[in-house]
């Protein structure tokens, strides 16, 4: 077990817990919500309330474990012998990451050849880099760490292309209303996920032990918020607008 200190086991136990409760308050939201939009984007706003969903059960299972692995003796915390379980982490990603994605493709309401196949291509590719991640998060040296590090960004450099190549010209046919939305809510994707690496490799800059416990966990929760919750507010907006402007058009053509 890594010599954590009071301060760093808090602020961990206080960020678990702080995400669990926006990813309830973002599903109830979201879900509670889905009603004010189309029925064409009511699929997108239920599968962004799943996300947060699945996520807000796996940080409660996080902040248990992460209870379960400390205890506070005389001012001293120490290890129980119970290991703290990074598993439940990836299988939230390997649930979530794939749906992040296909969120944001159904919200753009392509034709359904297009939609299906960014869906699996774009899916698929995220479920290859999480588990690709998964033997590096839990190596023990740096060169083994390296080497799936490496192998993950393959497929993550490739969803980074269909975002900005890819879904370029679908984004072109969007509302002028919802358009920067859609934007946005690209790079938000883009720039939280380019935050897990960093913190992946946190390691590499030398940082060890209970520090590196520390930082590594808050960098994660941190982009899970933005990269889940972030995102799947963004996605109501868009459903809102997108649903307004096809409602005033049906307006137009019946008057």
């Amino acid at each position: 077990m890594d010599s954590i200190t009071p301060f760093q086991f808090s602020l961990v136990y206080n960020a678990f817990s702080f995400t669990f409760a926006t990813m309830a308050a973002t599903t109830a939201f979201l879900w509670l919500c889905r009603s004010q939009v189309a029925p064409a984007y009511r699929t997108a706003v239920t599968i962004s309330g799943l996300v947060t969903a699945i996520a807000a059960y796996h940080y409660l299972r996080i902040f248990e474990s992460w209870n379960e692995s400390y205890s506070l003796k005389d001012g001293i915390i120490a290890g129980t012998g119970f290991a703290f379980n990074d598993a439940y982490r990836y299988v939230d990603w390997l649930l979530t990451v794939p749906l992040l994605l296909i969120e944001l493709v159904l919200v753009m309401r392509l034709s359904p050849e297009e939609t299906s196949s960014k869906t699996v291509r774009l899916g698929s590719a995220a479920a290859l880099m999480i588990v690709l991640g998964y033997p590096g998060e839990i190596a023990t040296d740096i060169p083994t760490r390296a080497l799936w590090g490496t192998l993950s960004s393959i497929p993550f450099v490739y969803i980074v292309w269909e975002l900005f190549r890819g879904l370029g010209e679908s984004i072109e046919q969007q509302p002028a209303v919802a358009r920067g939305l859609v934007r946005k809510a690209r790079l938000l994707t883009f720039a939280s996920w380019g935050f897990y690496p960093i913190v992946y490799m946190a390691p590499y800059a030398g940082i060890s032990g209970a520090t590196a416990t520390t930082v590594i966990q808050l960098g994660y929760t941190i982009a899970d918020i933005v990269a889940k919750a972030g995102l799947g507010v963004l996605i109501y907006m868009i459903s809102v607008r997108k649903s307004q402007v096809e409602a005033g058009g049906v307006a137009l053509h019946t008057h």
